[in-house]
């Protein structure tokens, strides 16, 4: 299959570095991770060729991201559970705080994010529900080799990772894709910093999850 026929999920895999370029060009490499290449760049009016030529002339090693692919069930519902559950529960509480403090001392401002600290408490509260069905129904599921009685489950997680995905949109309307104006105080910007890192995570994890440890269990 040539690179372009290949899937969003699959590259962001197998290729090192390909996430990066994902991120450049605003392609869902987690929640969209199913369509090809040639889908994905024509979804965002990228030529699809100029898409491949970008992932092709990666260097390689450019990526210092671990590759999980060798990994067991085990091994990576581990590091889905302490790098991403344990991080986003630290992550959230500390965004919302932030959020609420710039909105009641910059409310006024036209390019104040008002409704963000709402809309991270929605995500905060569905997130913290998934995570509890994933740590005590599904993975225990997996860990035990029962991927074919797990599709159900299976099949929710993913429906509740597209609602994810579409919070992250709502989050980048909200906040002029997470760019803190001119004159930001300091803990607007670093709630910006914050959101970003916490985008990035979710991506990432959502990734892991959909492109790799569900599609083991098919």
């Amino acid at each position: 299959m040539s690179l372009i026929e290949q899937t969003v999920g699959r590259t962001a895999l197998t290729l090192p570095g390909a996430t990066r370029v994902f991120h450049d060009h605003n392609i869902d490499f987690c929640c969209g991770g199913r369509i090809s290449l040639r889908e994905a760049a024509e979804r965002v009016g990228l030529a699809p060729q100029a898409l491949v030529d970008e992932l092709e002339a990666l260097p390689a090693g450019a990526s210092d991201e671990h590759d999980w692919q060798s990994a067991s069930n085990d091994e990576l519902i581990d590091h889905i559970l302490t790098r991403y559950h344990d991080v986003h529960r630290q992550q959230l509480p500390e965004l919302v705080r932030m959020a609420r403090r710039v909105e009641q001392v910059h409310g006024e401002r036209d390019t104040c994010p008002n409704g963000l600290a709402d809309l991270l408490t929605t995500i905060y509260q569905e997130m913290e529900s998934h995570m509890q069905k994933e740590e005590q129904i599904l993975f225990p599921m997996l860990r035990r080799g029962m991927g074919a009685q797990a599709q159900g489950p299976i099949a929710v997680m993913r429906h509740e990772h597209d609602d994810h995905g579409e919070h992250l949109e709502q989050l980048a309307a909200l906040t002029d894709d997470i760019t803190p104006p001119k004159g930001a105080c300091t803990t607007w910007r670093a709630l910006y910093t914050g959101l970003r890192e916490f985008r990035d995570d979710l991506m990432q994890h959502i990734h892991l999850e959909n492109n790799l440890l569900f599609e083991r269990a098919g």
